[in-house]
């Protein structure tokens, strides 16, 4: 192996999660390119590289690095270029000089032993030494962290975060106990803490190790929806993981109780174990919810039979009585929930309830758990609905963890709050949502709670119609232009565990059987590539949604956006398209959004408008690519265009296909759905109602009818483990609410 040093003019390519890099090093008036695992290093820097030549069939002369090192540069020249190369706050090109002119190569140590001499320059004040000497101590601790930590398999991104925590100490720490960085370092989990103290030689018995198996499991429990586990499942889950004695991870468990890591609660005759975040937000949720129910509410400063009769009158409808039931319920109640299936009129209710609210001179704020679904909340009601998050004001600490401005000391203004599509709404998000609300604003929560429920823990919407401690209007009747419109039909047959009703001549509605996954592969093609263009006047693109069951296989979304993607946006050049790792990026390629950006700013086409925020869900299309400036343009709601540059890239996919999950709270004009076999726990009732109800207007669904026919009869979605429900009845039962603290 050879071994020289050089300066770093550029970087060509790096991947943040291995650090592998490809990049331009210059060494004795030589420009040559590095490649290999050499995480952490920037442009300007002087890196000493072990390895060999090699000779790339495309790229020609490349040298592969096995090991490398930052080296502090030693002559004047290399000292600006260091110094001036953005690693280090606060000084550019111009400064760098000047400070060398004046240290000469004794530069960098004065910067770290003696920086107060930093005065002796012009434009250098006192104020101005601090972040010069903590951003050159930091670039040199980052490093040593970088080059440190890359065998355990850490990326560059979450060494800075170790370093930032750690500082100095930060090998060490690790090495001494990696499960700190569990709960300390966000995108540290378990297993990779777990592979770190196998590679650092810590006993399986240790008790850091098996504190954090225990809670691992139950983070993997609350992962899956579950707000607890019951003692037994937790002991013989943790057991298999951690490989040691069932009494060992039994007087664990004790250990965390006392500690209050873990929630240990008798439940009849067994006992279950929370979270503590868990616990704390399941009985927070049923103290606020107890305190609204119990809170009187504001006299009414209208007739309110006479106002509902007007605005019939007024708009031509005639509301049936659970409806109006809903809108007395809605002024007489802390806290009502409105629910029903297709059809049965919960928009006409709620803006009847919004007209009349308004009429009350009451201030009415409208919430949605995503953008896709606030947006129709606003199309629907013509009043403005933010997303639950925004509404809250959400923002990142320094930890990157998720906090909201909006609670308990600064709730949100409003007299009502109305929720749309509660059956979304986590534990944590409906937590911090009643925090944020005085005890005097009303609280209307609307939802279907047959859909698919959270993806996050708990089951708020099931669990609170289950109490029945709030008052609760159900709307069963299907209203007659519904009843024309066999998707709604099947909605509620479906809801029902009964067969669909399909293929009828002038239907919204088809079932086309095809077996295996290749022929329904080949009949998805089919339909969107044009046959229902031709019938229903259908654009391939903006019309027509694939709704898949998973993700993997050769009818899930991964191959099914591959596939499409060749169909309706096959390649036409190079510059009009990204190649990464995994995926192919094309200009007009339809792509989701799959995290809420708050601060994400766009503008219009001519750059008259502008504004910011881009959501989870959010459907675009690729506008343009710009392969010199590492940036994608993509356009939202027709005229909002955004800028990713390519390491942002991660906050997008392909959308010619989604899973039903992620199409939760949206509409589409036609959607696609194929079904072939999958795992008991994705095929299920919940998951093909929620699927029908996303169409407005057509439903094709294309499989075999046995596997159709399992998803109807199998309605045991809801199976988790939450106990909401039973803290509210237990309000109820002995008038009032025991909390254990």
């Amino acid at each position: 192996m050879e071994s020289f040093q050089g300066v770093i003019t550029d970087i060509i390519f790096s991947n943040e999660t291995n650090g592998y890099t490809v990049a331009r090093i210059k060494s004795d008036d030589y420009v040559e390119v590095i490649t290999g695992i050499i995480p952490g290093i920037s442009a300007g820097e002087n890196i000493e590289v072990t390895g060999d030549w090699s000779i790339h069939e495309i790229y020609g002369r490349q040298f592969v690095v096995k090991q490398y090192s930052v080296v502090m540069p030693t002559t004047e020249t290399g000292i600006v270029t260091f110094l001036s190369s953005g690693v280090i706050s606060g000084i550019g090109e111009k400064m760098a000089t000047r400070i060398v002119e004046r240290f000469g190569t004794n530069t960098l140590e004065i910067i770290q032993h003696n920086p107060e001499k930093l005065l002796e320059v012009q434009g250098i004040g006192a104020k101005k030494i601090g972040p010069i000497v903590e951003s050159f101590r930091e670039n040199l601790g980052v490093k040593n962290i970088i080059i440190s930590l890359h065998k355990f398999g850490i990326s560059p991104r979450i060494c800075i975060k170790i370093y930032r925590k750690f500082g100095a100490n930060s090998l060490d720490t690790i090495t001494q106990n990696p499960y700190c960085l569990i709960d300390s370092i966000v995108g540290i989990g378990f297993k990779m803490a777990d592979d770190i103290a196998s590679m650092c030689g810590i006993e399986k018995n240790s008790p850091f190790r098996l504190e954090q198996g225990v809670l691992h499991v139950l983070k993997n429990a609350m992962n899956d929806g579950h707000m607890f586990l019951p003692e037994n499942i937790l002991l013989d889950e943790a057991t298999r993981i951690l490989g040691v004695e069932y009494e060992v991870i039994e007087s664990t468990l004790y250990d965390l109780a006392l500690d209050r890591k873990a929630i240990v609660e008798k439940y009849g005759d067994f006992n279950i174990v929370y979270l503590n975040r868990c616990y704390h937000a399941e009985v927070d949720v049923c103290s606020n919810l107890i305190e609204l129910i119990s809170t009187p509410v504001k006299p009414l400063g209208i007739d309110l039979e006479k106002e509902l009769e007007n605005f019939q009158e007024d708009n031509d409808i005639l509301l049936a009585e659970n409806q109006k039931n809903a809108v007395r319920a809605a002024f007489n109640n802390g806290v009502m929930v409105l629910t029903g299936g297709p059809g049965t009129g919960k928009t006409t209710t709620i803006n009847t309830i919004i007209e009349l609210l308004k009429k009350n001179r009451e201030k009415v704020v409208l919430a949605a758990p995503t953008g896709r679904a606030a947006k129709r909340m606003t199309e629907t009601t013509g009043e403005e609905a933010k997303t639950i998050h925004r509404l809250l004001e959400m923002a990142f600490d320094a930890d990157d963890r998720v906090i909201f401005i909006k609670n308990d000391e600064d709730p949100i203004d409003a007299d009502v709050i109305i929720v749309d599509e509660a059956s979304m709404i986590d534990i944590f998000l409906m937590d911090n949502l009643l925090k944020a609300m005085k005890s005097k604003t009303r609280l209307i929560i609307v939802g279907d709670a047959d859909q698919l429920p959270s993806v996050g823990a708990g089951n708020v919407l099931g669990d609170i119609i289950s109490s029945d401690m709030i008052e609760i209007i159900r709307l069963n009747e299907i209203f007659r232009q519904a009843q024309e419109s066999d998707i709604v039909l099947n909605a509620h047959r479906i809801n029902k565990g009964k067969d669909i009703v399909a293929n009828k001549e002038g239907t919204d509605f088809f079932f086309i059987n095809r077996t295996g996954d290749s022929g329904i592969l080949s009949e998805v093609k089919s339909l969107v590539s044009g046959r229902l263009n031709r019938y229903y006047n259908l654009d391939s693109l903006k019309d027509i949604q694939v709704l898949a069951p998973m993700r993997k296989g050769d009818v899930g979304v991964t191959n099914l956006n591959s596939e499409l993607q060749e169909i309706l946006n096959p390649r036409k050049n190079e510059w009009n398209e990204l190649k990464l790792t995994k995926r192919t990026f094309r200009v007009g390629d339809k792509v989701m959004q799959i995290k809420n950006n708050y601060s994400k700013e766009w503008e219009n086409e001519r750059g008259t408008n502008s504004g910011e925020g881009v959501y989870n869900g959010d459907i675009g299309y690729i506008y343009h690519i710009d392969k010199s400036s590492k940036e994608m343009y993509i356009v939202f709601d027709e005229f909002k265009i955004y800028k990713y540059s390519f390491d942002e890239l991660d906050e997008i996919e392909h959308c010619f296909c989604t899973t039903i999950h992620k199409s939760q709270g949206s509409e589409f004009p036609a959607i696609i759905i194929p079904i072939s076999w999958g795992p008991p726990k994705l095929m299920n009732r919940n998951l093909i109602y929620t699927a029908v109800t996303r169409a407005k207007n057509l439903v094709v669904i294309v499989g075999e009818k046995k596997y159709l026919d399992y998803m109807i009869s199998n309605n045991t979605v809801n199976d988790r483990y939450t106990n909401l429900g039973y803290r509210l009845r237990k309000y109820r039962t002995n008038n009032m609410l025991e909390l254990d603290y």
